[in-house]
């Protein structure tokens, strides 16, 4: 956006005021067509079309060597896996036949645990994701497991969003010397480092889940949270009028701020597997409400920038205390381990 907005004015002559609004034609249009491009050229799900997400399990269990078995897909989110071989019957489930497979080569699967085919197909079940109702989707929308991803990314892109809007405005106040071209550059830099920190946050998350399971995603996802805070609150109570220090903060910020932006949605397949996209969007709005929030806290409090920043860091970190606690997958859930 700085780079297309100097363009405009050293190259066609606008004037600063005109020139930025302008420059909005270039995001217009690549959001209109990377949303096209996805409608066109991406699948429904990561596994296929949705009227086909069964088939990958099948393929699965197959491979496992399990055949002639049923697997239902629950007519709620919430179900329960039964147990034994009776399954829960009725006209509005779906029940996927598996024909019979190749048996399984010895030593193909070496590597992974010894579970029963009942366990297997219990996975199976919790797994595959269902269409809900809306009275189906509300006790997953209001678990404490969802609460904790919407904590955490409330904090971690809600406050990234309200930064970006005025961070151009505090290089200014603080280094009056850049003026807007200077504090635009420097201000977008602090976004460009999406493109590594928030894909880091996630592989660190799937590092740690190899050797912790899913309580070290959910530690992953505080921790970041509690750094993040903590570089908050010392930009808001320094105020640098140094360069060095200001820039060399707001990257360390970054850092544990957009990482924690991943490390979320790397918990997130793992809670309530069958209602994936009922807890990824409310993972991702819950972001853009903080977003809001953090953006009215900055709004009534003028050009103290600097007050603001403390104040989002000590909420970062007492909300992320406050949902340290809860387990990060609920107790008894079937799969999504």
């Amino acid at each position: 956006m700085p780079a297309v907005f100097d363009s405009l004015v050293q190259d066609r002559g606008l004037t600063p005021h005109v020139a930025w609004r302008v420059t909005f034609i270039v995001p217009f249009i690549c959001i209109v067509v990377t949303a096209i491009a996805m409608l066109i050229c991406c699948p429904d799900t990561p596994t296929g079309k949705w009227s086909d997400r069964h088939l990958a399990v099948q393929h699965n269990l197959a491979s496992h060597g399990i055949s002639g078995a049923i697997v239902d897909v629950p007519g709620e989110l919430t179900d329960k896996a039964t147990n034994g071989s009776d399954s829960p019957s009725g006209s509005n489930e779906k029940k996927l036949g598996f024909e019979a497979a190749e048996p399984k080569q010895p030593g193909g699967f070496a590597h992974e645990a010894h579970v029963g085919e009942q366990q297997m197909l219990d996975t199976a079940r919790g797994e595959v994701v269902v269409k809900p109702s809306f009275r189906e989707a509300l006790p997953v929308i209001f678990s404490a497991q969802t609460l904790v991803l919407a904590g955490g990314y409330f904090c971690s892109f809600g406050a990234e969003l309200a930064i970006n809007s005025i961070l151009g405005s505090y290089y200014v106040k603080n280094f009056p010397y850049l003026k807007q071209r200077g504090s635009g550059n420097w201000a977008a830099m602090f976004g460009l480092l999406n493109v590594v920190f928030r894909p880091l946050g996630g592989v660190f998350s799937d590092l740690v889940y190899k050797r912790t399971g899913v309580w070290g995603k959910k530690a992953l996802i505080h921790g970041v949270a509690l750094f993040t805070g903590v570089f908050l609150i010392a930009i808001g109570l320094t105020d640098p009028h140094s360069q060095h220090k200001m820039f060399g903060l707001v990257a360390g910020m970054a850092f544990f701020l957009e990482a924690g932006n991943g490390a979320n949605f790397g918990l997130v397949p793992h809670v309530h597997p069958h209602a994936n996209g009922i807890v990824s969007g409310c993972t991702g709005a819950s972001g853009n409400l903080g977003g809001i929030v953090f953006a009215i806290i900055f709004r009534y409090n003028h050009r103290d920038y600097a007050k603001v920043f403390w104040i989002i860091g000590v909420m970062t970190i007492a909300i992320n205390l406050s949902l340290s606690w809860i387990r990060p997958i609920p107790k008894g859930q079937i799969g999504g381990r």
